[in-house]
């Protein structure tokens, strides 16, 4: 395969994904819920703080490339609405109501606006999927509209259960020191992904 049919080729690809019908979309968005689901299940539990370390994030960073604003957005409401009905594909293979409302609740908002966010970018803006562009859009999305609701959530969850409000310290260390190298290696994955098989033109 040369270069020219390697960029044609992931151009049809991600043409078709695009343009393929509603039905076929909602199919790849239950996919990449099920995928999220999946990548959950990688996960290191920390002793300090109720919020693990997992490689859903990843997921929900590849939504977006992968399925664009709208359904990327849609794979990552599919993974909260189907966890909390049915599913166990939570972290440590949990689900249910209390999961998406415990110290968690707030990252799961962020991961439909993380979705959506990087979709609009990718749909839009063309030269924005190679990979130093992406990996900027895809950091904004993860440390901060993942994190910033993700730590607010954490902060109301402990004072609703422990009638203590954290300090600004105390959150981070609960929140987001521990994962930054790990959603680097994501943040450079997904771009990664985005050099690879996401067209320029």
């Amino acid at each position: 395969m040369n270069i020219n049919s390697y960029y044609n080729a992931r151009k049809t690809i991600f043409e078709g994904i695009r343009e393929s019908s509603t039905v076929t979309k909602i199919l790849m968005s239950l996919l990449m819920a099920c995928f999220t689901g999946l990548m959950a299940q990688i996960i290191i539990p920390l002793p300090w703080t109720p919020v693990p370390i997992t490689a859903q994030t990843f997921a929900v960073l590849c939504s977006g490339l992968i399925l664009g604003k709208k359904y990327g957005c849609l794979s990552q409401i599919l993974y909260i609405i189907l966890g909390v009905a049915c599913v166990p594909w939570f972290a440590d293979m949990s689900g249910g109501i209390d999961v998406l409302l415990g110290s968690n609740c707030g990252y799961f908002v962020g991961f439909i606006l993380a979705s959506y966010f990087i979709g609009a970018i990718t749909d839009k803006y063309a030269d924005a999927r190679n990979f130093t562009k992406m990996a900027t859009v895809i950091g904004i999305a993860n440390f901060a509209i993942i994190y910033i609701p993700g730590l607010i959530g954490l902060a109301l969850w402990t004072y609703a259960t422990q009638g203590t409000m954290l300090g600004i310290s105390e959150l981070l260390i609960m929140g987001l020191i521990p994962f930054i190298v790990g959603d680097i290696v994501k943040i450079l994955s997904a771009a990664s992904i985005s050099k690879v098989f996401l067209p320029k033109e």
